[in-house]
């Protein structure tokens, strides 16, 4: 059995039009958001053995707010320029080589590629995913090598306006 954590990066700034896509920060609402997901994933004791996240400035940030959160060591999160595609086959071909040795895996990305990979694994349709919000899927798996469709069971979906 393994675990997968799918959050989506907290809302970003869009205040700096000259700025490239993958610089862009969190804004003042996803500078709030981050810290309220982080709790709430918190006391819902997410412990995951490993994070990757997107090294897009956004996605980044909003890492390294929930792992503190979390209590994952800021210096173990690991950054896959593969995540900043957006597709949902680059996130799964990522998700299939994580170590076996990680039981519980969280991946920090971007949509539409979360929400493509939340409705592969999942046996529950996702209509979207909203920024700062988090999925938890139980895979029917023994290796992340052998992640297919509807092999998981999805365990919670949360996201900071559910909670406001």
């Amino acid at each position: 059995m393994k675990t997968l954590y799918l959050v989506r990066h907290a809302k970003s700034s869009w205040k700096y039009p000259n700025l490239d896509d993958f610089e862009r920060p969190l804004n003042k609402r996803g500078r709030k958001s981050a810290p309220i997901m982080g709790k709430i994933l918190k006391k819902l004791k997410v412990t995951p053995d490993l994070v990757i996240s997107s090294p897009a400035n956004r996605a980044a940030m909003t890492a390294r707010i929930v792992a503190a959160a979390i209590n994952y060591p800021l210096e173990n999160i690991r950054y896959s320029e593969t995540m900043y595609e957006f597709s949902e086959n680059a996130l799964f071909h990522v998700v299939k080589q994580i170590d076996d040795t990680v039981n519980k895996a969280m991946v920090v990305g971007h949509n539409p590629a979360l929400n493509g990979l939340a409705n592969y694994v999942g046996d529950q349709p996702i209509g979207n995913i909203p920024t700062c919000g988090a999925i938890c899927v139980e895979l029917n798996i023994s290796s992340w090598a052998n992640i297919n469709e509807h092999c998981g069971k999805l365990k919670f979906f949360e996201f900071p306006k559910k909670h406001a």
